[in-house]
């Protein structure tokens, strides 16, 4: 019998199997099922008309619901939303919401919160999950969000799935899978320091287009992988959507065991590997010391060329944020470039949770406590012109008119965040060009795309920031 992939090895566990092969249907056991406020109402609506008025979800403890998308505005539809998420909360007595309790229904935008550590609020929900203790490794996590792929840093099978369903999840606490082919990127070296995991899979998605995995699993591996931070490998699987992917996937090591074991509500899980014999249906190598700062150019992901290429092109606006972008170790890559200096062109700085605005206010530059006479990464960053905003998704996917950061007309922007289509920002006119938090902070201090390579030689410090 042919060895399998860790995705092929997971669906087999949950679906009671010894083995499955690419291509079979199966039922599956779903140890996660997440959900928000864009589509949380959609799947809380189709779940009752499907399994009755009094349905109960199949396991209360296995249901997250976050709210992120839309908090920080005055649509007056966008807090309905969140109520609905309260309403089905306290009906099925569900543990895990995390409630933007400012937000209060009424009319006018919310007063955001005050002290990121004294919220129930999190943030973007990609960042909240592993967070607060809901992604382990060898597990099957859906979501209604495509970016819910970003789990599979941590060893597990995570996929985003449509309103219908997670309503079918919801009621039975399964789902019906194709096993998909694995593809296998092989990165080797070490990280440069003038390097993120962002240059990395712009590269492999510039390589295979942006329907190159569709539906395939994509597993990013090599001592290359291994070198990157744990947050830096949550970039990689974070974006396997924007190539296709039905999810992404990185191994387990130390780093992830650490974390996991410091944040897990469950106690015991399996770490899955490779076999020796595992199929892949494609493979590509990159050699990390040749590589160089990438871009994503305007409207695809997978229009990609180098940051030197592009030093032409100039900016009017930067985005720093988003599950992408926007983790405490994408704020420290940013806020050492900027530091002492003063941006040229206007930058929205969104921290991905509340829990990382709460670390950029404690934290210095090295990812350790700042001392009393020390600048917090916040103090930096404000300190440069740049404009901080409270956590979550906002100009990420545009949103309302008066969404943080938003696109409203011609700018070109250069972003941290995961596309870059026609209006995904807000206007239909602007023009976005993706890159890496170094990319993206050097360019706002020279106003035009600007290879970081200009600003950074040595190895950039993070210290334990992002860890634990």
């Amino acid at each position: 019998m042919p060895g399998m992939t860790m995705t092929e090895k997971i669906l087999a566990k949950h679906a009671g199997r010894s083995h499955v092969d690419p291509g079979e249907n199966i039922w599956v056991d779903v140890d996660v099922l997440m959900t928000h406020d864009v589509c949380g109402p959609g799947t809380i609506g189709i779940f009752y008309e499907k399994f009755g008025k009094n349905a109960k979800v199949w396991d209360p403890m296995k249901v997250v619901v976050i709210p992120d998308h839309y908090i920080f505005t005055a649509d007056e539809k966008c807090h309905r939303n969140v109520q609905i998420l309260r309403d089905f909360v306290r009906e099925q007595g569900l543990k895990y919401y995390y409630d933007p309790e400012f937000v209060k229904n009424e009319p006018g935008m919310p007063n955001p919160y005050k002290d990121p550590t004294k919220t129930n609020y999190k943030g973007v929900c990609h960042k909240a999950l592993p967070e607060e203790g809901h992604v382990r490794p060898g597990e099957i996590m859906l979501g209604t969000d495509s970016h819910t792929c970003t789990a599979g840093a941590f060893g597990m099978f995570a996929s985003g799935v449509g309103n219908t369903d997670a309503a079918f999840t919801l009621g039975t606490g399964k789902t019906w899978l194709k096993v998909p082919p694995t593809m296998k990127f092989m990165f080797h070296g070490q990280i440069p320091p003038y390097l993120t995991a962002k240059d990395l899979i712009l590269a492999v998605i510039g390589e295979i287009g942006v329907d190159g995995a569709t539906y395939r699993s994509m597993y990013f591996a090599g001592d290359g992988v291994s070198s990157l931070t744990l947050e830096d490998r949550m970039t990689l699987t974070n974006m396997a959507i924007e190539a296709g992917g039905k999810n992404g996937v990185c191994d387990v090591d130390e780093k992830t065991l650490k974390y996991v074991r410091a944040r897990s509500n469950v106690p015991t899980w399996d770490v899955v590997k490779d076999d020796a014999g595992a199929k892949y249906i494609y493979e590509h190598e990159w050699d990390l010391a040749t590589m160089e700062p990438m871009v994503a150019k305007p409207h695809s992901p997978d229009n990609k060329d180098t940051a030197r290429n592009c030093s032409d092109v100039k900016v009017d606006r930067a985005y720093i944020g988003s599950c992408t972008g926007g983790k405490i170790t994408d704020m420290i890559m940013a806020a050492s470039i900027l530091k002492g200096n003063k941006v040229k062109v206007r930058t929205f700085v969104v921290p991905g949770s509340t829990e990382v605005h709460a670390d950029m206010k404690k934290l210095n530059l090295r990812g350790v406590e700042k001392g009393p006479n020390e600048k917090s990464i916040e103090d930096i960053l404000v300190d440069a012109g740049c404009l901080v905003g409270p956590s979550g998704c906002a100009a990420c996917l545009g949103g309302p008119a008066d969404t943080f950061g938003r696109l409203q007309s011609t700018e070109t922007c250069i972003s941290t965040t995961n596309r870059n289509f026609p209006g995904r920002m807000g206007s239909k006119s602007a023009a976005v060009y993706l890159a890496s938090p170094l990319t993206v902070a050097a360019s706002a201090l020279t106003g035009h795309v600007t290879d970081p390579r200009e600003f950074v030689s040595e190895p950039i410090e993070t210290g334990m920031a992002g860890v634990m």
